[in-house]
């Protein structure tokens, strides 16, 4: 009885924990629906809370030095305390709403090079070991990001790799700790000016600040160096303009102009402003700045919590 009583405090014959989405893929804006089934396990226990959270990788720069980390971003309490019978099956229904600046994860079907989610369910029991599981999250893109990525494809941009750099980019406006960027080879048409392209989309209910970072070849008596542009579209504009004309625009005008970080100050709203990204740890954000919510803060890094289920990267240019 003592021997059962001590499995159950290391979880063993305890609850369980299953977490089912009725649909995982989602839009930025828009919700995760799903539920959290309890199984009671040998004796009864005193569940403190179910809090369930979306997760991802983040890179997080120090001082020369460069890793990555898992990092909650957003939380939700989805129960306060219950009892859980032996053997009682219990099932929590759940509505998260998935923030407007979480990273976009797939594109026509196909998971962007360098990017994870994923929904955490934490169980959290009292005197015991705390239950989890762990269900992949697929964000795909609004309307107005597919028109900018069809954009790129049409100007000939290679797709090249995505990842969430911990950081905030100076004069935008944003609520999570870290930003996506979407890398690019350049297209043989601006292979004279730029390398490479990364592109970052900072989302709102409004809109969409996209900020873009050339990387510019050097010239006969010239150095290569970074030009920043920094555009905002709203949503109403997906299906109005021709979006490949526009972002050749944004692309000509960015690389136009000197923008390296050491040579600009802030900059405040507005269209076609160069921007600085916080690099180092002095860019770095506080996760705890998010605040609290559902009893724990978001935002911190985490354990590593993709343990080898989380695989297939897709490379290459999008639908393929």
């Amino acid at each position: 009885m003592v021997f059962k009583k001590m499995l159950s405090a290391f979880g063993v014959g305890g609850p369980s924990v299953d977490t089912v989405l009725t649909n995982p893929n989602t839009r930025p804006g828009l919700t995760l629906d799903g539920q959290v089934n309890l199984v009671g396990g040998d004796s009864p226990a005193a569940i403190e809370q179910v809090v369930i959270g979306l997760v991802t990788r983040v890179e997080v720069e120090g001082h020369d030095t460069e890793y990555a980390g898992t990092m909650e971003f957003h939380r939700m309490a989805v129960s306060g305390p219950l009892q859980l019978a032996p053997k009682q099956e219990l099932s929590l229904p759940f509505q998260l709403p998935v923030p407007w600046e979480t990273p976009i994860t797939d594109v026509y079907g196909q998971r962007l090079h360098g990017m994870t989610m994923g929904l955490r369910t934490e169980l959290a029991i009292a005197r015991a070991v705390d239950k989890s599981d762990l269900d992949q999250v697929a964000v795909h893109p609004l309307p107005v990001h597919e028109r900018i990525l069809e954009a790129f494809q049409r100007l000939g941009f290679r797709f090249k790799h995505a990842d969430l750099e911990r950081g905030h980019i100076r004069g935008v406006q944003q609520t999570l700790p870290f930003y996506q960027e979407i890398e690019f080879f350049a297209s043989p048409q601006y292979a004279s000016t730029i390398r490479e392209v990364e592109l970052t989309f900072v989302t709102s209910q409004r809109g969409v600040d996209v900020i873009l970072e050339c990387d510019k070849r050097g010239g006969f008596l010239s150095a290569g160096h970074d030009a920043f542009g920094r555009y905002q579209v709203s949503h109403a504009d997906a299906d109005r303009v021709d979006w490949a004309q526009v972002v050749d625009g944004w692309l000509r005008e960015t690389t136009s102009r000197y923008g390296s970080l050491r040579s600009q100050g802030g900059f405040g709203p507005g269209h076609g402003h160069g921007h600085g990204r916080g690099h180092g740890m002095g860019g770095m954000v506080a996760g705890a700045a998010l605040g609290v919510a559902g009893g724990m803060i978001a935002g911190e890094m985490i354990e590593d919590a993709f343990e080898g289920d989380f695989g297939g990267d897709f490379g290459g240019d999008f639908g393929e």
